[in-house]
């Protein structure tokens, strides 16, 4: 009982801090932000190579800061200073002619970082940063052909472990690039590299950390290891369902009382609302955010500047990825990524991040008419 209510004051603690961070980012410029963007970006590839040298280790990977009072994750507000530099690169290339160079530029901003937190391990972390970029890249107005280039070889990997998929999915690539008619040397570039991706898939699997390739293979079939990596997506779901319409009640959960769900106040924590307070308190979180979601799209479509346009487009990807991935998780719909859900999960760094995202869009739709 103890370390629950260290956990509930620590929590709290959190929250009070985020919410100033919160207010604080609100009443600054964004203006401010896209002036200070490659200084921000600057400061994360420092942090994230000097985690390599001076970080925790914990659970098999090393991105924390010990810092006595907290560990401090510098990927976590990473996404927001990764977000920021994307913006600020594209809000000033626009013209038509560069798209290439757009995506070229804006792949090799984001691609540092990822690379950098990749090697911790941390591939959960990692997509939400390719994820943000695809879609800040589509809003602003890159091309089909040139996200296809971008897209298509994670399909190649995935269908590479299955050669009738591989085939199915190249010849499927090769009608497309039929009816899109690029470039001949934009259509040669994306057979080349997916041919590419699909012979290295097998190499690159065996770089991935054991506990990683053991969650892929326990998300395509849970009954191989019922008592391992399989047994949190199990209780996960026996504790959603035992939730029944309206839960057990606060903090009445069996399943989350007598331990059987282990890192239910993170990773695990939707699993904890489905039982405690049943369908209707999950639906009832996922509506929330979905309105938060829905609202920062509006005004990224409405804001008249640019990088403020990007930013929230960013910040809602950020939101929706990390929302759909971690309830996906719980439900046995994905593989365990680690990634935390936003306003609910415990953590500092997770806490402060999802409400930093909720002032930028606080503050782009207040001033949608200054920018």
């Amino acid at each position: 009982a103890g370390g629950q209510e260290g956990l509930y004051l620590k929590q709290m603690i959190w929250i009070v801090i985020s919410l100033t961070v919160f207010f604080v980012i609100v009443i600054l410029p964004l203006r401010m932000h896209e002036a200070l963007s490659y200084v921000y970006y600057f400061l994360l590839i420092v942090l994230l190579v000097a985690l390599m040298f001076y970080g925790r280790q914990g659970g098999g990977s090393q991105r924390w800061f010990d810092l006595g009072f907290f560990h401090f994750q510098p990927s976590e507000l990473g996404k927001v200073a990764v977000l920021f530099v994307l913006a600020r690169y594209l809000s000033y290339s626009t013209k038509s002619s560069q798209h290439f160079r757009r995506l070229f530029f804006s792949a090799l901003l984001v691609f540092i970082p990822t690379a950098l937190v990749l090697q911790q391990p941390d591939l959960g972390t990692s997509l939400v940063y390719l994820t943000m970029m695809l879609a800040v890249l589509f809003f602003s107005g890159l091309p089909t052909v040139y996200l296809l280039l971008i897209l298509a070889p994670a399909f190649s990997m995935i269908t590479s472990f299955h050669p009738l998929s591989y085939v199915v999915l190249f010849a499927l690539l090769i009608v497309i690039l039929i009816i899109l008619r690029p470039r001949a040397v934009m259509a040669s570039a994306i057979v080349v590299i997916n041919l590419v991706f699909g012979i290295i898939t097998p190499f690159l699997w065996n770089r991935l950390a054991e506990y990683q390739q053991l969650r892929i293979k326990v998300f395509l079939n849970l009954e191989d290891d019922r008592l391992g990596a399989g047994y949190q997506i199990i209780q996960s779901k026996i504790a959603i369902g035992s939730g029944g319409l309206f839960g057990k009640g606060f903090l009445a959960g069996t399943q989350t009382n007598l331990n059987y769900l282990p890192v239910r106040h993170t990773d695990f924590v939707f699993s904890v609302m489905g039982e405690e307070f049943g369908f209707v308190g999950a639906v009832l979180i996922i509506i929330l955010l979905g309105a938060i979601i829905f609202l920062g799209l509006r005004t990224a479509m409405r804001v008249r500047n640019k990088f403020a346009s990007y930013v929230c487009i960013g910040a809602i990807t950020i939101l929706f990825f990390q929302t759909a991935v971690n309830i996906g998780m719980t439900l046995g719909l994905m593989p365990v990524t680690g990634l935390p859900l936003h306003f609910v999960s415990y953590g500092g760094s997770s806490m402060i991040l999802s409400w930093l995202l909720l002032g930028l869009l606080v503050n782009a739709e207040l001033n949608w008419q200054d920018y």
